[in-house]
């Protein structure tokens, strides 16, 4: 492959380009919610493990923040796989029984309280994990859903439960069947899936749960994301607050992605208001992990902001200071925080300004959004870098404009859309700084002269820490070499005999040549 000879233009483009040399580019469909505004009221419940010791009274909330309850967990009965139990320790009956837990949820229902019913959880096997035949695990579903009257669901599927995909699939198709066999009937279901989140969103069998649910379509009222316990996932020096909001900004753009390979376009305020953050309160599995009052206001202010249609809490049973009889952090307690909270409650904390039930929310169903196509051109006289072009190469570290925001280059890249809808980070090779901001202009950068290196020739021979131009971009070669072309520096830069210059290197050579 022969190289083109260096041009000016063209070299900024490479590097660090200035935003008159590529003319503007025509954003595509700009996705419009025409129900946006119709979005369901966001609501709080805080979870409440049912089988607890102590028993925790949930009828009886300390604050309005506790009438609205996620009971939790349904799970598998121990050797009779399509039975759901609570907690694998009671039966429906037996809940009712020993727990007086019927009589209970009618109490709080008396009060003007909501109720929604969780399956799974870490511990034990949920439902579609024993029970294999999707008609027995649908009446399983049915029968806990009919006992107790609910209209919402939540499936907590984490730890060993999530990794079994044949499980995942049974749940979906079940689900599905429960949810058409309920609508049909004129009765509303809204089901959330619960799941493990990074600072990074979904991991794999995450995004797999979702893409499973949905392509059995199950009319998702949303994601709710675990914001605790990240462990090595969080570095050092980030705290649990930024870990959430960072959480679940990757999670809303990983549902859109999902949503849209599914064949349904949402639009971003459509998606937020099927998120949902779950914090555990307190002092978190890892010890390191503590969520503070503090991070909750935060967290609330975070989710009013966006639109998020729900917030949760692990849990209600936890949302006290521990007593002095308490001896030790080291154990977390299922009965306090682990911190001190002052008399302050984290569900008063975390629903404020929160106003909407999960009963009132259960009969929206979601759909494909009306397309409103605009043509929104990026000026390259307003813009303070150059408009992206899919013939040019950027290298790592070059920031471009497109769609009206700048995107940066995290290694060298040619053809790449800046805003391709991708799943994970690690998808893409440029990373969104922002966007274009009011009044902006072109921000001159130094540039490299015509003929500062030689052209790449696949006949010469180079030693190391010889450079090239190739395709205009600059090059470095790593060892000795002749025939190896700097292309494969993009594929399997790991292998190639050459590493391109950063934006970085460029300055400084221009500088020098002063």
């Amino acid at each position: 492959m022969s190289a083109r000879r260096l041009s000016i233009p063209r070299l900024l483009v490479a590097v660090v380009v200035t935003a008159g040399v590529v003319a503007g580019g025509l954003v595509g469909a700009q996705w419009v919610s025409a129900s946006a505004e119709s979005s369901p009221e966001a609501w709080f419940a805080g979870y409440a493990d049912v089988t607890a010791t102590p028993t925790f009274a949930f009828e009886s909330p300390a604050s309005k923040a506790g009438k609205n309850v996620v009971l939790s967990f349904i799970v598998a009965t121990p050797g009779d796989n399509c039975a759901p139990s609570w907690g694998a320790a009671y039966s429906l009956d037996d809940a009712s029984a020993s727990l007086d837990l019927d009589r209970r949820i009618a109490r709080l229902q008396q009060q003007g309280g909501d109720i929604a019913i969780s399956f799974g959880g870490l511990t034990n096997d949920e439902l579609a994990t024993t029970c294999t035949d999707v008609s027995k695990l649908a009446a399983a579903y049915a029968s806990v859903i009919d006992r107790y009257k609910v209209t919402t669901i939540d499936l907590d599927i984490e730890g060993a439960n999530l990794s079994d995909s044949a499980a995942n699939q049974r749940r979906a198709s079940a689900i599905a069947k429960v949810q058409k066999e309920r609508r049909s009937q004129g009765k509303n279901l809204a089901v959330w899936l619960t799941l493990p989140v990074s600072p990074a969103g979904l991991a794999t069998d995450g995004q797999s749960a979702v893409r499973d649910t949905l392509a059995r379509h199950v009319d998702l009222a949303g994601v709710n994301a675990m914001t605790m316990d990240y462990g090595n996932s969080l570095k050092a020096g980030t705290s649990e607050l930024t870990g959430s909001t960072q959480a679940l900004t990757a999670t809303q753009r990983q549902l859109g992605v999902l949503y849209r390979q599914a064949g349904t376009r949402l639009s971003d305020k459509t998606l937020w208001s099927k998120i949902g953050a779950t914090p555990m309160i307190g002092q978190n599995d890892v010890r390191s992990e503590v969520f503070t009052l503090a991070a909750a206001k935060a967290l609330n202010a975070f989710a009013l902001d966006k639109g998020i249609g729900r917030v949760s809490m692990w849990s209600l049973n936890r949302d006290k200071t521990c007593g002095s009889n308490y001896v030790t952090l080291k154990l977390v307690s299922d009965a306090c925080s682990g911190i001190h909270q002052g008399g302050v409650r984290f569900a008063d904390v975390l629903s404020a300004g929160v106003k909407g039930r999960p009963l009132l929310s259960a009969g929206t169903v979601t759909t494909p959004e009306p397309v409103n196509k605009s043509e929104i051109k990026d000026d390259p006289a307003t813009s303070p870098y150059a408009i992206w072009s899919a013939s040019s190469s950027y290298l790592q570290g070059t920031k471009i404009v497109w769609h009206r925001n700048v995107y940066q280059a995290k290694w060298w890249t040619r053809g790449d859309l800046p805003d391709n809808p991708v799943l994970n980070e690690w998808e893409t090779p440029w990373t969104l700084v922002g966007p274009v901001l009011k009044g902006e202009k072109p921000i001159p950068v130094p540039t490299l002269a015509p003929g500062t290196y030689p052209d790449w020739s696949g006949a010469a021979q180079y030693d190391k820490g010889a450079r090239v131009l190739f395709d205009d971009v600059p090059f470095e070669a790593k060892w000795w070499n002749q025939g190896e072309s700097p292309e494969a520096a993009s594929s399997n830069p790991d292998s190639s005999a050459w590493v391109p210059l950063t934006v970085a290197q460029i300055k400084e050579i221009a500088a020098t040549a002063k």
